[in-house]
Formats: structure tokens, C-alpha cells, sequence
């Protein structure tokens, strides 16, 4: 029973006096998120993000496909019971403190009294907002709001939380302290769905990601599989390697080059790479390190947003 599954999701907005525009919002989108994993959907503005999750929330119907929440369909009422969701610029009562706010949302869950005391103390521990739970939410600075937040989206003890730009206005370290926050609940056995323009955030914290472009699925993967270029290799050395012994290993594989202290090689194949080891240490180099090389989730994803045939 998996917490989301989407098979061929699409949606479509019409516009005009007789419907004659279309907008294609999504695209035949086919998604599984797995029990246990924080996984993150990324995109561009317009790419369908937005709308993809509010299906999934029951908020936005769909025009075809199918979208489940732990087997059930989107339109399950009792599903709502098992799912959390802090949105983006999200806006609470500015008389409400934050406790408050917390046995507001506690109540419309319908939460005992008892319960829900105790779950307000164990989540203000949590988010690190104990100290200020007295205090009115109009004085509250972005980062307690999107500390607030969090704890609402957890009021319910939801096994699927939907978190939309959760560290958006926090600082390092409380950037640093909300990771850690969505780790402890995937230990616990949580599923996160994460919706963030950080994507160094997004890159640290989440098992699999998958990309939107303009509506439709482009790339879905572990994070290794979005930064780790495949057949490009990182040899950090010690020592000198003048002309003669660059044009040695050059012969075995031409697309060897160096650069401070680092030869960067693309071999099709680990005969090539031993050669090119064996070489360098037989002329009195010494291999530091050999690694597979990596770039960055956002060098990935800018690279397959501007890519054409995508």
C-alpha cells in the first residue's frame, strides 16, 4: 500500500466563453511515492507542481488517470485523516497565539482535549517553539511562522505529509533544524512529499526526486541518479606530471585531462581507468583518491529544463 500512486494524471483548464482555450496542466503523469521516504517534485514555475498536488489533496478534480492516497481514491474522505499539509504562504488568525493556533487545527481534527494538550507539547518541543507558544502570531518573524506551520501540518499525526516550501524565510540553522525535524519523521516511518525551489535543501534531504516540465514527467530518480555523471571519473594525485607523461595517458583515452591536482576522465570502461592508474603510479604519481564524479541537483535540473527535446 503505497502512500501515493498516479497512473496517466492529467488535467486540463478551460477557459473562454465557450471553453475553447486549454491549458494542459498535466500530462499523462505516472508517479509512485514509497512508504518511509521523503521524496521531492520539482519544476518550474507553471510546470504543474502546484496543481498535481492539489489533486492529490481532493482540492482540484482531475479530467483523466487515476490518483490514490494508501489505496484509496483522492475523494476518500476518511483519507484526509492520514495526511498533514503545511501549503506555501500559508495564513493563520493573527489574534490566535501559536498555541493557538495549534488547538485550532487540533479541534477540527477532532482531537480529544487530552490528546491534543499533550500532542501541542510534544510538537512545540519539536519545532523548537516552546518559548514563544504564548506569543501572538502578528509578531511572529517568517521563520517562527514556518516553524508554526509545521507543527499544524503534524497536529494530526499524519503517516503522509505534504510540506510546500517548508525553510522558505528560515535561516541556516533553522534550515539545518527542520532537516533534521523531516529526517526524525521518516525514522519514524512518515512519508514526506516536499515541494521546494531550494533544491541544495531538496538535494540534502530527499531519497527520490522527480522533475515536471511543462506537465509532464521528464526525470524521476534517487539523488545519486540526478548528480552522479555517468562514466566521468575524478583522479586526485600527487606530483608532477609534465608534457610527456600527460600525452601517455592521454593515448590510452583521449578525454583525460588535469586541472589543480585532479585528472578528469570519461572511460567507457574500468580496463581504461586501471590503465591509466597503472601509468600514472609507475611513473611516480600517487593516486589520492578516485572517485565517480558528481554535480549539483540544481546543475542537473537547469540542465534538463533547458534541454530542447525534453
Amino acid at each position: 500500500m503505497q502512500p501515493v500512486v498516479t497512473h496517466h494524471l492529467t488535467k486540463i483548464f478551460s477557459s473562454g466563453l465557450l471553453k475553447r482555450f486549454e491549458v494542459r496542466a498535466l500530462d499523462d503523469v505516472s508517479i509512485t511515492v514509497h512508504n518511509g521516504e521523503i521524496f521531492g517534485l520539482l519544476g518550474p514555475n507553471g510546470a504543474g507542481k502546484t496543481t498535481f498536488v492539489r489533486i492529490l489533496l481532493g482540492i482540484t478534480h482531475k479530467t483523466s488517470g487515476e490518483a490514490s492516497l494508501f489505496d484509496k481514491p483522492t475523494s476518500h474522505y476518511r483519507i484526509k485523516e492520514k495526511v498533514g499539509f503545511l501549503p506555501e504562504n500559508h495564513r493563520y488568525p493573527m489574534q490566535l497565539t501559536g498555541e493557538g493556533v495549534l488547538h485550532y487545527f487540533g479541534s477540527l481534527s477532532g482531537i480529544g482535549r487530552f490528546t491534543l494538550n499533550k500532542r501541542i507539547d510534544e510538537l512545540l518541543q519539536l519545532v523548537n517553539m516552546t518559548k514563544w507558544r504564548k506569543m501572538k502570531i502578528r509578531k511572529y518573524s517568517k521563520g517562527m511562522l514556518q516553524r508554526i506551520g509545521i507543527a499544524q501540518a503534524l497536529i494530526n499525526d499524519p503517516e503522509l505529509i505534504f510540506l510546500d516550501e517548508p525553510t522558505d524565510g528560515v535561516d541556516p540553522v533553522g534550515r539545518k533544524e527542520i532537516r533534521d525535524i523531516l529526517k526524525r519523521l521518516r525514522d519514524e516511518g512518515k512519508t514526506i512529499f516536499l515541494n521546494s525551489h531550494l533544491l541544495s535543501e531538496v538535494e540534502v534531504i530527499s531519497d527520490r526526486v522527480t522533475v515536471l516540465k511543462q506537465g509532464k514527467v521528464i526525470k524521476s530518480g534517487t539523488i545519486d541518479e540526478f548528480t552522479t555523471a555517468a562514466e566521468e571519473y575524478e583522479i586526485q594525485y600527487e606530483g608532477d606530471i609534465d608534457g610527456e607523461l600527460l600525452n601517455k595517458i592521454q593515448a590510452i583515452d583521449n578525454s583525460v585531462r588535469t586541472e589543480n591536482g585532479i585528472i578528469f576522465i570519461s572511460a567507457k570502461n574500468k580496463e581504461t581507468i586501471n590503465k591509466v592508474l597503472d601509468t600514472l603510479r609507475s611513473n611516480g604519481i600517487f593516486v589520492k583518491s578516485m572517485a565517480q564524479r558528481k554535480s549539483t541537483l540544481e546543475d542537473s535540473f537547469i540542465n534538463l529544463i533547458n534541454d530542447e527535446t525534453t
